[in-house]
């Protein structure tokens, strides 16, 4: 049927061979090593690496960059806010009616979990990839009631049994199911606030407890510190020690800067959800992950530009991340594949990029190869991880960088570097351009 359609669409011209060599088409001569999924690599350095017969990896390009480029953009997103919020708080995806459609909506979730989120609001995100789901309520809900009356059934039995209590029913299904009070529909301070204390003191004489708040407009980190006071008021006077640490959630168009804003004035705030601002990426829209051609028939080949930063590496190569004693990586080094692998504690020469007419050396507590290679005649020939363990190599990753590269705001360049044999293979196709 894909055969059909092209002929449909290609000029009458072509000629039916074509067609003939399309159906036979397949991946069983194509290798593609990779970075492990959730690494955190840098500008300039390969971390995708697509060998077999040219047209075959050339339809490849379209597909493989719409999966890594988005992905990728979301996962770093994430990764910031991370860092902003620090390891505490708890972070929850709310994005879907955000996202670009049904399919980037899960890309997000699932890219956001990655990146290092704690939870989505997307359940069937949750049902796919496992990513633990947590929710709230409506302001619509809220509003939907006019009085008590509408509210049925009233009875709520005590959860260590015993006769039903007339106690609303709302009130069980608001707080003693894993959902969050509500407090801001119509004021937190005159309604909200005093509602849920009521309730949830009255359901906790039941054997139930609340499991948080969220607050959803006005200044979340001042409510979120006003809030506490009276939850630690009303826990201390009626002699329920958990009513103090109830979790506060916020949202509301939350932004990087929001989180900076949390931090330089304080605030008592347990957990944050974003969704706009997370899942659209409006700082960067778009990731700009190219695929280039740098070797044909065993020859390596250039993309010459008088622009340095477009210019690409030619030839099959292997990567290198190097690392200080203190266990930071401090520089990607790119070899050509033939080229033996440097060794720990061993000087190298290298020229990075941006600084390629000057030679520097190196000498690494630790070398780590970053490419695996994860497909070969036509098969996954490598276990593929677990989303979870993606997740845990993405936090591990961020972690091992240094304070002054992890940092958001002009943090220090990190250094990429050739060997002088891939330098020298460079000059040498540069000039023979020339």
């Amino acid at each position: 049927a894909d055969v059909a359609y092209l002929r449909s669409v290609l000029p009458s011209t072509t000629e039916d061979a074509f067609f003939d060599y399309l159906a036979t088409l397949d991946a069983s001569e194509v290798t593609v090593s990779a970075v492990p999924e959730g690494s955190v690599v840098f500008a300039r350095v390969p971390f995708l690496q697509v060998k077999g017969p040219l047209l075959v990896v050339q339809l490849l390009e379209t597909t493989l960059l719409c999966l890594v480029n988005y992905a990728s953009l979301v996962a770093t997103n994430a990764a910031r806010f991370r860092l902003l919020a620090g390891p505490d708080v708890k972070l929850m995806e709310i994005g879907l009616r955000r996202a670009q459609g049904p399919d980037g909506a899960l890309s997000a979730s699932k890219y956001s979990y990655i990146g290092g989120f704690d939870y989505t609001s997307n359940v069937l995100a949750g049902k796919l990839y496992g990513i633990p789901v947590c929710g709230t309520i409506a302001h619509s809900f809220i509003m939907s009631f006019t009085s008590l009356e509408e509210v049925q059934p009233r009875e709520l039995p005590p959860l260590a049994g015993g006769e039903p209590v007339d106690l609303l029913a709302l009130a069980k299904l608001w707080l003693g199911q894993n959902f969050q009070g509500l407090l801001d529909t119509y004021c937190v301070r005159r309604s909200g606030l005093p509602n849920f204390c009521a309730v949830a003191l009255a359901l906790h004489q039941l054997g139930y407890r609340a499991i948080g708040v969220r607050l959803d407009s006005g200044d979340l980190a001042q409510q979120s510190k006003e809030i506490r006071r009276v939850l630690r008021t009303c826990g201390a006077h009626f002699q329920v020690p958990w009513f103090e640490t109830i979790p506060i959630a916020v949202s509301n168009d939350v932004s990087e800067q929001s989180l900076e804003e949390f931090s330089r004035e304080g605030s008592e705030i347990d957990m944050i959800g974003v969704g706009t601002n997370l899942v659209t990426c409006p700082l960067q829209p778009s990731l700009g992950c190219v695929y280039k051609l740098v070797e044909v028939n065993g020859s390596p080949c250039l993309k010459l530009t008088e622009d340095e930063e477009k210019m690409t590496i030619p030839g099959t190569k292997t990567i290198y991340r190097l690392y200080d004693a203190a266990g930071h990586p401090f520089m990607d080094l790119m070899a050509l594949e033939e080229e033996p692998s440097p060794s720990a504690g061993q000087e190298l020469a290298v020229r990075v990029l941006g600084q390629l007419g000057e030679a520097s050396k190196v000498v690494p507590t630790t070398v780590e190869s970053l490419h695996r290679t994860y497909f070969r005649d036509g098969q996954v020939c490598e276990m593929l991880p677990s989303l979870l363990e993606v997740r845990s190599h993405a936090q591990v990753s961020l972690s091992l960088l240094s304070p002054a590269h992890r940092r958001l705001h002009e943090p220090q360049p990190y250094l990429v570097a050739v060997t002088e044999r891939l330098y020298r293979l460079l000059a040498d196709l540069r000039q023979a351009s020339q």
